[in-house]
């Protein structure tokens, strides 16, 4: 009896999930695409795989320091 009652609960999760994803608004591509062609222009200045660091220090991926033997 456990086991249906779970299997019901679940059905249950999955079909109130699937609720929410249809009462979603939805775009078409080309709306999608020209905002996010719009932010990435905006914010290009902030990338920093397009325009670097602009020192080492300010890296937070820059080679650590190795130890040297003496």
């Amino acid at each position: 009896m456990d086991v249906m009652s779970s299997s019901l609960q679940q059905q249950r999760i999955v079909v109130d999930q699937l609720r929410r994803e249809a009462s979603m608004e939805r775009q078409t591509i080309s709306e999608s695409c020209a905002k996010m062609m719009k932010y990435i222009t905006e914010h290009e200045q902030e990338d920093y795989l397009l325009t670097g660091f602009t020192s080492q220090k300010v890296n937070p991926f820059r080679e650590k320091s190795s130890c040297t033997v003496l």
